[in-house]
């Protein structure tokens, strides 16, 4: 009797290197999916430079006021007339006792016109305010 080669039981393989491939495709389109969904708050301004300017991270819920290079007033990308400003922060903030409101003002916009909206805003009880720049 003979033994042939195709009686012989082989072990069974599994071969990984395509499984590694569509594991690492998934984690790409992963990463990538993320990296656009950051949370995009106010609209884009020609911000102003500042050597201190620092990074904040907070968890606290955060308000964004947009002064465009128009003038225009957006709270959270809404365009909104400045006399009602504190009325919509009122009521965004509700019964909270704290929230930050971030003043994101053009470099060109009228200094006037941020210090009235720095104004409508400091009659709320309980609004931090913080305004943006970027690093020089």
């Amino acid at each position: 009797m003979t033994i042939r080669d195709d009686d012989l039981d082989t072990p069974p393989q599994i071969n990984i290197v395509p499984m590694i491939d569509v594991i690492f495709a998934i984690l790409t389109f992963f990463i990538m999916a993320t990296l656009f969904l950051t949370r995009s708050e106010g609209l884009p301004v020609n911000l102003p430079n500042a050597e201190t300017s620092t990074l904040t991270n907070s968890r606290e819920q955060r308000l964004t006021v947009t002064v465009d290079e128009q003038g225009k007033v957006f709270l959270d990308r809404t365009l909104i007339a400045i006399e009602n400003l504190a009325a919509q922060v009122r009521l965004q903030k509700g019964n909270r006792t704290e929230i930050l409101v971030v003043i994101n003002a053009d470099r060109s916009v009228e200094y006037g016109t941020v210090i009235t909206v720095m104004d409508q805003l400091r009659t709320i009880p309980g609004v931090k305010l913080g305004v943006a720049t970027k690093r020089e």
